[in-house]
């Protein structure tokens, strides 16, 4: 990549962090509808189906409606891990001091947003909002485990720096949440629930689930947990179709195949063959990755969201393959290749005069809100952890 192609990520990637930073990192969610007010009045509704079609109706509109219907701007817990990541990236090739303080200031707030632990036992972390879908319902303060992995990612890479002992507490100590409430066995399956209580097999909630098991394993040196994440593994790459492809789930309504589900699964997978030194893992990895690869990306860049359909296009889609590219391909080709599909998101997704990016493009209609979470953090992240791996390519050479 040129020069002033990076300094334009660089800035583009600078721009979202003030932007996000200015707003306190608080902002909207696709999910969030729930929050209306009018719910105070209809409390019921929220687990009905209309309850579904209400947070349906906020997610696919195109204009938002969400300060009329009394739905308040929020700051979401997965969304404030990612930008902590995203710190860190730009702490760690920097060293400019700004980052690190921005990080330990969300730390701290993160550490205020764990659930009930008289409930749950240990540190975890759900959504902002309540959440309806047709596998579950889940209530704001229950958590979840895709939340509570990301930020124990967060607090622990933050520990890795800073060694301030409360961050790594926190994040080893979602391990035994993870363990103790969301392990399952259901039909015939050993896997990590996506949420305490409910029995929908989800392959990157488990795999995502194992990885951080793996990862507090190897820290406190637990069989248990080593061996726990191992079992939890081998089912997901038991259920690996034979073309490297996994569909979203078990359930009927989740047969479906997507990109950045996708990555998220060969990145647990790869952080838990690293994690706990084992090479079983290789081949599904390396099948998984080959499909990820002819499977999701156009030849001019475009990250596809369904294995069958482009569409939408999407900036989860383009910064979970930023991610997936470089941690997991690692290679000059997987650099190659993540430059072209930041180019192509930069091309057709970014509104340079707001500085920040859509939420998503369709054939027909493009969405402009500005979801926080699902969106800027998760650019935020990945760009941040491009610009470092490319200044780390040029030290080594």
């Amino acid at each position: 990549m040129e020069d002033w192609e990076l300094n334009e990520i660089q800035g583009i990637t600078s721009a979202i962090l003030n932007l996000s930073r200015k707003s306190g990192f608080s902002g909207r969610d696709p999910f969030d509808g729930l929050n209306s007010k009018l719910f105070k009045l209809f409390p019921s509704l929220k687990r009905s189906a209309a309850g579904i079609a209400w947070i349906q109706f906020f997610k696919r509109s195109p204009v938002d409606f969400r300060g009329m219907l009394g739905v308040p701007k929020g700051r979401n817990p997965k969304g404030i891990g990612l930008f902590i990541l995203g710190l860190l990236e730009d702490y760690n090739r920097t060293k400019d001091p700004y980052f690190l303080h921005q990080a330990i200031g969300l730390a701290d707030w993160l550490l205020t947003q764990q659930c009930d632990k008289t409930e749950w036992g240990h540190s975890c972390w759900g959504y902002h909002f309540d959440w309806n879908s047709r596998a579950f319902f889940v209530q704001k303060g229950k958590p979840n485990a895709i939340t509570t992995v990301y930020v124990a990612q967060a607090l622990y890479a933050l520990a890795n720096i800073v060694d301030i002992e409360k961050y790594r507490v926190a994040s080893l100590d979602a391990a035994y949440f993870v363990v103790k409430t969301l392990y399952t066995e259901s039909e015939g399956r050993s896997f990590f629930a996506y949420v305490p209580g409910e029995t929908a097999f989800v392959h990157n909630a488990s795999l995502w689930s194992a990885a951080w098991v793996a990862v507090a394993g190897a820290d406190t040196d637990s069989d248990k947990h080593r061996e726990l994440a191992l079992k939890v593994a081998r089912q997901s790459v038991a259920e690996q179709r034979e073309d490297g492809s996994w569909v979203y789930g078990a359930r009927n309504h989740h047969h479906f195949i997507d990109g950045f589900h996708t990555g998220y699964n060969l990145e647990a997978l790869d952080l838990i063959r690293r994690s706990l030194v084992v090479s079983e893992f290789d081949d599904a990895i390396d099948r998984g990755f080959a499909y990820y690869t002819h499977t999701f990306f156009e030849d001019d860049g475009t990250a596809k969201y369904y294995s069958e359909s482009r569409y939408p296009l999407d900036m989860h889609s383009v910064s979970q393959a930023v991610l997936t590219l470089l941690k997991v391909g690692g290679t000059e080709e997987g650099l190659r290749l993540a430059e072209k599909v930041i180019q192509r998101s930069i091309d057709t997704l970014y509104m340079p005069s707001r500085k920040r990016f859509v939420y998503q493009k369709t054939r027909w209609i493009t969405n402009r809100i500005n979801y926080m979470r699902w969106t800027q953090a998760w650019v935020y992240y990945s760009f941040a952890t491009y610009i470092n791996y490319v200044s780390k390519s040029h030290e080594e050479n």
